[in-house]
């Protein structure tokens, strides 16, 4: 079951996280709780799925370079390409579309040459080109919820993770 301090970690620092040498210890003064009780609360949770990463937003190419990949991948060897594509560093939003070219994601590196060399890598590890559409327009989403977390129905760790499967 989710805390207090659960649901307040969840709608409370999804944005504005501090920056500071201690982030935990400020959160934790700002919610009247202590600093272990802070990083406790934020271990279950990405224990239990709820967060998956604590970490910045940085607007694409404002360090280093990024282009978003598509790859026509077989139905049969999807998942074994996108396990090569996920095991890259440089690679998040690794993700499955309804298309021809049904394996998304986007690469992040230094420069164009670091670029190029994991797009040839993952080309060779996986045996499929890579289509690249580099960044001509930016856009921000605000994928900031306030999630509706009502005590009147609380949600279990075993209930979200049903939900999840």
């Amino acid at each position: 079951m989710l805390t207090p301090l659960h649901k307040q970690l969840l709608n409370n620092y999804q944005q504005e996280f501090p920056l500071s040498p201690r982030p935990y210890l400020e959160i934790a003064n700002h919610l009247g709780v202590t600093e272990a009780e802070v990083l406790s609360a934020f271990t279950e949770l990405a224990e239990h799925n709820y967060i998956s990463r604590i970490g910045p937003v940085i607007p694409p190419n404002h360090i280093g370079l990024s282009t978003l990949v598509a790859m026509a991948i077989p139905a049969p060897q999807l998942s074994t390409a996108a396990a090569i594509v996920s095991s890259f560093p440089e690679v998040n939003h690794n993700y499955e579309r309804e298309h021809r070219f049904n394996l998304w994601f986007v690469l992040i590196a230094s420069d164009q040459q670091h670029l190029q060399s994991v797009i040839a890598k993952i080309e060779t590890q996986t045996g499929f080109k890579t289509m690249q559409l580099p960044l001509l327009a930016d856009y921000f989403i605000n994928l900031g919820f306030q999630l509706d977390l009502d005590d009147t129905a609380p949600v279990t760790i075993n209930q979200a993770e049903a939900v999840s499967a």
